[in-house]
């Protein structure tokens, strides 16, 4: 029997899990930050397009099998949105994923801030791996093209993300799954906007790049999350509810755990 990420010999709500989900997302989402966000910042020029899409790809991959079945390794309140809408977690733990993948997402854009402030004549003002439309577009896509292409690319990925695992932890060969949709959408929106999906991504380098980088950054909180969570209805319609679902806690509305010996 797989066991869910909640569920440990000190009970489904007891600090130990508390700690251990909280700080596998604030972790998570400062090693995507740091490495993949900073294969953009400071070796865009060496390695392109491709090589930051696969920086991206290979680190969540690599963190879905390390973090995955602790936490879910959402790393993205997108994700962790649609986990919430498709009843996987409760509200309470929703908020909780929220606040560590923010944190950690503004801790690791520090570092990698820290480290780009060692590059002689590197620039990171209105720059720094983040996302914008118009100027800042590497083909001039408008604010309508940048919040649907957004959208769209954020709904495929938490698609997936909901379609293979339809638990919160991750297990087997999810994660290669997960790591290859990352790295696609990344190869369609790097040119377009510099990629997203990822609120908390978007928001950590952006307080460190400053001018018209927070000025754009609603848009990309808002895109992905309804792209999230249309992802969560219509994942409803395509994979109906009618197995078992092992969700993050005892608060969610959920079916009998099964007893011993029986798998999941």
């Amino acid at each position: 029997m797989e066991i869910p990420a909640s569920k440990t010999e000190t009970g489904p709500e007891s600090p130990t899990v508390l700690t251990r989900t909280v700080v596998s997302e604030f972790l998570g989402t400062l090693l995507l930050v740091f490495f993949a966000v900073g294969s953009a910042v400071l070796a865009g020029e060496y390695i392109g397009t491709f090589g930051i899409a696969l920086a991206f790809g290979f680190t969540m991959l690599a963190l879905a099998y390390a973090l995955g079945p602790v936490s879910g390794c959402h790393l993205n309140p997108a994700v962790t949105l649609g986990m919430l809408l498709a009843r996987r977690l409760t509200l309470r733990s929703a908020v909780e994923y929220w606040i560590a993948q923010i944190v950690g997402a503004v801790v690791g854009a520090a570092l990698l801030f820290l480290v780009a402030k060692q590059v002689p004549g590197l620039q990171t003002h209105a720059a720094f791996g983040t996302n914008g439309w118009g100027d800042r577009s590497a083909v001039h896509l408008n604010l309508g093209g940048a919040f649907v292409a957004e959208m769209v690319m954020t709904f495929l990925f938490v698609f997936v993300v909901l379609s293979v695992t339809h638990r919160v932890a991750l297990f087997g060969f999810n994660g290669v799954a997960i790591g290859m949709a990352l790295a696609t959408v990344h190869l369609i929106g790097i040119p377009l906007d510099g990629t997203s999906v990822n609120p908390a991504r978007s928001i950590g380098p952006a307080l460190f790049a400053g001018g018209a980088a927070i000025t754009q950054l609603w848009l990309f909180i808002v895109a992905p999350l309804i792209g999230g969570a249309i992802a969560a209805v219509v994942h409803q319609i395509t994979h109906p509810p009618h197995e078992l679902v092992v969700v993050a806690d005892e608060a969610a509305p959920h079916e009998p755990t099964p007893g011993p010996g029986e798998r999941i």
